[in-house]
């Protein structure tokens, strides 16, 4: 891991004459909209269960889709070696167009991930070789590329845990939780530092945002809920109800506690449905909190929390009632995406105001 010093070495601090934070966090802000997008693209990948349709992770050579026929028929005998396709392809079996229909899901999805990767560091090496950066956000910019490079080992963390499965037909909720998690934590980073950059260019004397107590209490309730979320998505337990209020009849879906609490907890669809349905409420009471403390400062992001959460929990409820219909789901993922950049953005506000 590199140090302050060597960060520092890598990136010197320009002087206040060569510092463009303006263009460094307009560029950001391009960044976190690829992120939103392939969160979105994700979750269509996850809806259609196209994540395992590519067996393996080939950095350069895997840019290009099968080009020929016979390229096709070979990526498809490879996909049906998974537990997926033995247990979950049915009497009549995929046909080989039905197998591009997922392979393109999964492949855009790692396109996207390498467009992102290549948008953030050519552009980090060019304002690093200008010495453009300003003094104190070098770190900050290494880190994030970090994330981004994470982000496709994780990625591929997550589906070899269902293409070396021999009985599951999915990839592993936790894994498939950690990769959603780092993005949105990304998106976060991107927002919270175009925000700072752009006060930076309206006042060069100006501080980064602290983060409040009270902002990161509503983090942490948002986080629990995002959680909740993957691990829903994870496994399939969007499917265990179509109705709300209620669930199949009942405010309390029957559980079976006898593998363990903490087993439980992870890893009963129906429960973690339950649990992703309530618990969106103490989300939005934290999150009305938010917007009501920045009303005045940032009038802006209190409407931005206030319409994403509003329209989050409306897509989810339509999600359910439609029997996870794709494109519901889809616009909930991405809602979802679009809420934790509004929260961050009314952190960022928060933090300003108690600090002036």
């Amino acid at each position: 891991m590199a140090t302050s010093a060597s960060v520092s070495n890598l990136f010197p601090a320009a002087a206040a004459t060569r510092a463009r934070p303006l263009a460094i966090a307009r560029w950001l802000e391009i960044v976190a909209l690829l992120v939103v997008t392939i969160v979105v693209v994700g979750g269509i990948t996850r809806l259609t269960e196209s994540g395992l349709s590519i067996t393996e992770w080939n950095v350069v050579s895997g840019i290009l889709p099968p080009l020929s026929e016979a390229a096709w028929q070979a990526e498809f005998a490879k996909y049906r070696l998974t537990a997926e396709f033995r247990m979950e392809s049915g009497p009549a079996g995929m046909d080989l167009a039905a197998f591009k229909f997922i392979f393109f899901w999964e492949w855009f999805h790692r396109l996207l991930g390498r467009v992102i990767g290549l948008a953030f560091l050519l552009p980090l090496i060019v304002f690093a070789l200008r010495r453009a950066i300003p003094a104190g956000y070098g770190w900050r910019l290494m880190a994030m590329f970090a994330l981004i490079c994470g982000q496709g080992a994780l990625g591929w963390y997550m589906v070899s845990s269902g293409v070396g499965a021999t009985n599951l037909t999915d990839v592993s909720h936790f894994r498939l939780a950690a990769h959603l998690l780092t993005a949105l934590f990304l998106l976060a980073g991107l927002v919270w530092t175009a925000r700072d950059l752009r006060l930076l260019a309206r006042d060069p004397a100006a501080r980064p945002a602290p983060l409040t107590a009270g902002a990161a209490l509503v983090a942490g309730v948002l986080f629990v809920q995002l959680l909740l979320g993957a691990f829903v998505a994870g496994l399939n337990a969007g499917h265990a109800a179509s109705d709300w209020p209620l669930m199949n009849g009942r405010l309390v879906p029957e559980t079976d506690w006898s593998n363990g609490v903490l087993f439980t907890l992870a890893n009963d669809p129906f429960l973690l449905h339950f649990m992703h349905r309530w618990w969106a409420w103490i989300a939005v009471a934290a999150l009305v909190w938010l917007a009501r403390g920045v009303r005045k400062t940032d009038r802006f992001a209190s409407i931005a929390v206030n319409a994403a959460f509003g329209t989050m929990v409306l897509l989810g409820i339509a999600t359910v009632m439609s029997g996870v219909s794709l494109w519901i789901a889809a616009a909930h993922q991405l809602v979802g995406a679009l809420t934790v950049a509004a929260t961050v953005r009314a952190m960022h506000s928060h933090g300003l105001a108690r600090s002036a």
